[in-house]
Parts: structure tokens; C-alpha cells; sequence
């Protein structure tokens, strides 16, 4: 009983925040609701005994990307009055999608397969590891798909870092060779002149 009450408070402070994430007209408010929206599925996760799940959600999300994503946010010089502009324009496109959204959840939960004997969440012994599951359906019964995604990656990676270190074709740094031949008539010219007289 517990465990439902629990789940309840914890999901409608996730509906509450992610109704924030795309209302609020502070980015940086956004960016933190959106940290409340990773805890919040986080232990929703724990809920449902994923606890390796529920941590590399808090480690990766919460710990590099929303932190990365802040600094960028309130670094940048963001025009407050451009973005509430387009959320007024866009607000017909995103009331209509989130209407699909919901008419979508409707039609699942009121299927009746979560309802009865048809859905019963399994209960764990206290010495059952959800991470050495994890681990054996990754190396095993999902390995070719698992490597082929880290190479996906990894070619990914390496074309950000090919894209980021592009010389420019207007590159005007000087030629260090030119520099050295250089004589001082080339740079310097002397001007004489004569001195002026003091009244």
C-alpha cells in the first residue's frame, strides 16, 4: 500500500515538473525542472526494483548531460522575448500534440491489460541483482546489437570531432618562414625631419 502511495506522490510531482519544463518562460527554471523530471522517473525506476536503471539515469542525465546543458544555458545570452514569441506561436501545434498524447494513454490504460491478473508486477528475493540480469542479456542474447550500437557511437564521435577541427579556408595566420626572412627595411621606415623652433 505503501508502494502505490508512494508512486502516486512521486508521479504527479513528475507530471507537475514536466508541465513546467514546457511552460515556464525561464530557461533556467526549465533546465532545473527537467532535474526534477530525471529524480522523479529515477525513483519510479526504483519502484519498479531497476535500480541499475535508476542510477545511471541520476549519474548520466542528472550528473553530465543537465549539468553541461545548464552551464550552456546560462552562458549563452538567451533573448527572453524571442522564445516567448515562439511558445505563443507554437502553442496551437503543441496543445494539439499533446491532446494526441493523452487520447494515446487513454486508449492503453483503458484497455484493460494493466487492470486484474493480467499485469502483476514480479517480487524479488532480496539477494536478486537487477544489474547482473542486465548484464547477462547484454553479453549474451543482445551482444551483436549491444557492439554494433558502441560502434554507431564511436563513428558518431569521431565525425563531431572531425566536423569541430575543420580548418577554415580563410585561414590568415601568418607563414612562420615569411616571418623569418623579413628585414628591418621591410617593416620600418625612417623619417627624417627637422626639429621645430620654439617661439
Amino acid at each position: 500500500m505503501i508502494e502505490l502511495i508512494l508512486f502516486y506522490v512521486v508521479a504527479a510531482v513528475l507530471v507537475f515538473s514536466a508541465g513546467m519544463v514546457v511552460t515556464v518562460r525561464n530557461p533556467v527554471i526549465a533546465a532545473l525542472s527537467l532535474v526534477l523530471c530525471f529524480f522523479c522517473s529515477a525513483a519510479i525506476w526504483m519502484l519498479l526494483e531497476a535500480e541499475f536503471l535508476a542510477i545511471v539515469l541520476v549519474l548520466v542525465y542528472v550528473g553530465a548531460v543537465m549539468v553541461l546543458f545548464l552551464f550552456v544555458v546560462m552562458m549563452l545570452d538567451i533573448n527572453l522575448a524571442e522564445l516567448r514569441a515562439g511558445f505563443s506561436r507554437f502553442l496551437p501545434i503543441g496543445l494539439t500534440v499533446a491532446l494526441v498524447m493523452i487520447f494515446a494513454m487513454v486508449l492503453v490504460l483503458g484497455s484493460g491489460f494493466f487492470a486484474g491478473s493480467n499485469y502483476v508486477p514480479l517480487k524479488h528475493a532480496a539477494e536478486y541483482s537487477n544489474t547482473r540480469e542486465l548484464g547477462l542479456l547484454l553479453y549474451t542474447e543482445y551482444l551483436y546489437p549491444f557492439e554494433i550500437a558502441g560502434a554507431i557511437l564511436l563513428v558518431a564521435i569521431i565525425a563531431a570531432i572531425a566536423l569541430t577541427l575543420r580548418k577554415s579556408r580563410n585561414n590568415r595566420s601568418p607563414a612562420p618562414a615569411k616571418q623569418v626572412i623579413v628585414k628591418r627595411a621591410d617593416r620600418i621606415r625612417l623619417v627624417k625631419m627637422e626639429s621645430e623652433q620654439k617661439p
